[in-house]
This record gives structure tokens, C-alpha cells and sequence, in this order.
């Protein structure tokens, strides 16, 4: 799809001793190898870039709860998030939580391409690999250590005997002791890379959905390797070459009864549009208009061009977004749209309509919920602010990492007199951001005037109290 970047496999650091005590960090990923939409979100310590879209990650959600459900892991649900990044990745950090870059959808032509993808990470979940990846890891680390003192001991045994040769000799083995360590971690990784997509094919056989999505996946990645792969050491890699990837898989894949099943009408639809969506926050208004000329009249290609008439900021941007509701005026997200060019477009007195009659359709989305607290905010009307508090409030309810809805939480109370609570929610919205220093400067301000030992005050002197942890920094 135009604009967005070739697949890649996640670069990997020189296997150093530093680099050991972070492997309790590393994540497993399909490494087969947005500009915002709505509000950004960024993981503060590890700098990786958020982003959040009720369509999209309502999706998403449809793409992944049956293949949850054949795993086990249902119940736990892993969260899935967006990560603003156009290149062709998804990784799971923890069982809790599953990655995937918004490149993932956009390259993606069908539906089945994504549902690939999350199979594969979720079996990485329900193979519990990351518990097992740190403990190859210290083995790995063992190697490395043992190789490097046999090594030191022959490089002083050299030297104490006078034997030039013996000593460099063991100082070429103390060097090569990492890297021999290194081979052994990243051989674990490429088993269990295999191990998860096996898992995926079962998991897709047993939701009765093809595997051709995933299939097609590393015949892609494999198109993209057939120069690199010439000069590549195949043991030096943390996943298997993509050719055998597809190889591998092919005849197990072509046995299934589902083989041949067509992609579900419907979810091809609203990956279009998703995809459409995608396409056109995260381009330029012309690159959109390029991909989408006028002469395409599909709803995805109206979409997309609605899109990047708000973007421009022009005239006629509500009216083309009201073409598309009157086309679908069940749409919730077309409503969303209209709310966001009129908040954005400054006149939030108007977009308060459409956010209430998304939530018509969606009432328990917090997203929504989020958009018409800030529209009632943003209206600065003090009719509105008693109405705004209690609509954040549900959002956090539903969703209390949103930094968005602390914020405009904060100023909807500032509004109405109430310092110590506004200088509360702007503590939690900054905790949620990382900003730890300033969540406590906000946090003891608010505890000076709140009621000691009420709920209130708890709160703020828990953020007083914190103590991040002391994870590994990304690099």
C-alpha cells in the first residue's frame, strides 16, 4: 500500500554482557521479519509510540477472540495494542499484552493476513515462551561467562608459561564466548518462533478460518529476503528465514478442510475501511487524494478522502462526512469523525451532537465517552461542567489509562472551583504518562487541601509514595 514501509525483522544489539541483564525484557515477536487519529499515548520509559482508535482496536478484538478462545487464554484476554509504526511487526512483552504496528494492517490486504499474525503471537502466550526465553537466556548467559574464564584462564596460562600462542588463543576464546552464548540464546528463539506457528495453524484450523492470510504473510517477507538471505548466517538469526517459514507450513496448511474458505464478507469490509482510515491520518491530505482519487466511489476510498478533507481543515470537510452518514447512519465512527472535525475545527459546542449519538450506538465505548467530555469541556459553558466530570469520570472507569480524559477531568474541575481535585486528576494523567516528578509535585499540592485519610487524599499520597520500577531501558 502506498506510503507505507517495507517488513523488517527487529534489529538486534551485539550480544553483550549488558545486554544479558535486559534479556528479561526481550519480547517474541512475528518480526516477519499513527500520526494521531484521536489522542496519543506514549509508553513514557520505553518511548514507544501509542496510539488508540475504537474502530480499529474493535477490529482487532473480533479478530482475536476466537483464536483466544481455542488457546486457553480467553479469560486473561491480553490487551492489544496500536504502536504508530507503518512497518510490518507485532510482538508480545508479557502475557497480558499483545503489540501490533499499525503497518501490520496497512500492508495487509485481507483480513486473514492480521488474524495470522495475532495467532502467531498468541501462541507465544499459550506456550508461555517468555517464561521460558528468560531462563534460555540465563543459560545462554552461563555459556557465555564459562567461555569467557576457560578463556582468561588459557590467556594467563599462556602468558605464565611464555607461550605467545597459547595466550592469544585464549583470548580469541574469551572473545568468541559471548558470541557462542549469543548462537545458543537465539537458537532457542528460533524453535519457538517455529513452536508459534505451528500453534497458529492449529488455532486457525480450529476457529475454521484458512491459513493462506498467514501463508501469504511469509511469502511476502521471503520475496522481501532473496537478496539478504544470500549473505545471511542462518544461525545468527532470532526467527527462521521466511521461505522456510513458508515451506514449513505450506503442506500441513493445504490439508485443512478450511484451505480454501473465503474471508468473511463482512470483516473484509471493515478491514477496508480500517485500513482506508489508517491510510489517511497517518499520510498527507494530497497522498490520500493520490490513493484515492475521486473516480473510486467504494465507501473505503469515501472514507479515506472525508478523512483527509478534516485533516486540511477545509470548508467542506462536515459535508463530505455527512455524505458518508447518510450512506450508513448506523455508523458510530462516521459520527466520531463528524465530532472530531468540529472539536478540531473549533467549534465544540457543535461536535457535543454526533459524539452523543456515536455513544447511541457504542454507550460503554470509553473512547467515545473521552471525546464528549472534551467536547463539554471544550465548550466552556458551566452548564456543561457537572455533565463532563461525570462522562470522564466513566471513561477512566472503562479505560484509566487515558492521560486525555485526566486532563480535560482536570480542567473540567478547575472550572468549577476545585483546585485540590483538579491537581489529583492532573497527577493520575501524568502518572499514566511517566512523568512520575511532576505526578508527585501535582499529587502533594492536591493532599494539602484534601481531608486527610479520605479517598481522595489516599490517592494522591499512594503517587507521593511511588517508587517507579527499575525496568531496563529499550534501545
Amino acid at each position: 500500500m502506498p506510503g507505507s514501509k517495507p517488513a523488517s525483522a527487529i534489529p538486534h544489539k551485539p550480544f553483550t554482557t549488558r545486554l544479558f541483564r535486559r534479556v528479561t525484557a526481550t519480547v517474541c515477536s512475528v518480526a516477519v521479519a499513527l500520526p494521531v487519529m484521536v489522542a496519543p499515548s506514549h509508553a513514557q520509559r520505553g518511548k514507544l509510540p501509542l496510539v488508540r482508535d475504537a474502530e480499529t482496536e474493535s477490529l482487532l478484538r473480533d479478530y482475536a477472540i476466537p483464536i483466544f478462545k481455542v488457546a486457553g487464554i480467553a479469560q486473561s484476554e491480553p490487551q492489544i495494542i496500536l504502536v504508530n509504526d507503518k512497518s510490518f511487526n507485532a510482538f508480545v512483552p508479557d502475557s497480558r499484552r499483545m503489540f501490533i504496528n499499525i503497518g501490520v494492517i496497512m500492508e495487509a490486504e485481507a483480513p486473514g493476513e492480521v488474524i495470522g499474525v495475532i495467532a502467531h503471537e498468541t501462541g507465544h502466550i499459550a506456550g508461555r515462551h517468555l517464561v521460558r526465553l528468560r531462563a534460555a537466556a540465563a543459560n545462554a548467559q552461563i555459556i557465555a561467562v564459562i567461555g569467557t574464564l576457560l578463556g582468561a584462564g588459557a590467556a594467563a596460562a599462556g602468558a605464565a608459561s611464555g607461550s605467545g600462542r597459547a595466550a592469544s588463543g585464549g583470548a580469541a576464546a574469551a572473545l568468541s564466548a559471548p558470541s557462542i552464548g549469543k548462537r545458543s540464546l537465539l537458537a532457542y528463539q528460533r524453535g519457538e518462533e517455529a513452536a508459534a506457528d505451528r500453534a497458529a495453524l492449529r488455532y486457525l484450523n480450529a476457529t475454521g478460518q484458512s491459513a493462506r492470510g498467514m501463508l501469504k504473510t511469509f511469502q511476502r517477507m521471503s520475496e522481501q529476503q532473496l537478496f539478504s538471505q544470500q549473505f545471511a548466517d542462518p544461525y545468527a538469526q532470532s526467527h527462521p528465514m521466511a521461505q522456510e517459514r513458508y515451506t514449513g507450513l505450506l503442506n500441513d496448511a493445504q490439508k485443512s478442510k478450511y484451505f480454501n474458505q473465503p474471508e468473511d464478507y463482512v470483516l473484509q469490509y471493515r478491514h477496508d475501511q480500517v485500513r482506508a482510515k489508517l491510510f489517511a491520518f497517518t499520510s498527507h491530505p494530497s497522498a490520500t487524494l493520490r490513493a484515492f482519487p475521486r473516480s473510486d466511489k467504494s465507501p473505503a476510498a469515501n472514507y479515506a478522502r472525508a478523512i483527509a478533507a478534516m485533516k486540511s481543515r477545509g470548508k467542506g470537510a462536515v459535508k463530505e462526512i455527512d455524505a458518508l452518514i447518510r450512506t450508513q447512519p448506523n455508523n458510530p465512527y462516521y459520527y466520531e469523525l463528524k465530532g472530531q472535525a468540529l472539536l478540531e475545527g473549533g467549534d465544540p459546542k457543535s461536535a457535543i451532537a454526533p459524539f452523543r449519538k456515536a455513544l447511541s450506538f457504542k454507550p460503554n465505548e470509553p473512547q467515545f465517552l473521552v471525546w464528549l467530555g472534551y467536547a463539554l469541556v471544550g465548550a466552556n459553558n458551566p452548564a456543561y461542567y457537572a455533565e463532563a466530570e461525570r462522562v470522564l469520570k466513566r471513561a477512566i472507569q472503562r479505560d484509566p489509562n487515558s492521560g486525555v480524559a485526566y486532563s480535560q477531568l482536570a480542567i473540567a474541575h478547575g472550572r468549577q472551583g476545585e483546585r485540590a481535585e483538579a491537581d489529583l486528576a492532573t497527577a493520575k494523567g501524568l502518572m499514566v504518562r511517566g512523568d512520575f516528578d511532576a505526578a508527585k509535585r501535582y499529587a502533594a499540592r492536591a493532599q494539602k487541601s484534601l481531608k486527610r485519610g479520605s479517598p481522595a487524599w489516599v490517592q494522591a499520597d499512594d503517587i507521593v509514595a511511588y517508587k517507579p520500577p527499575n525496568l531496563p531501558n529499550r534501545r
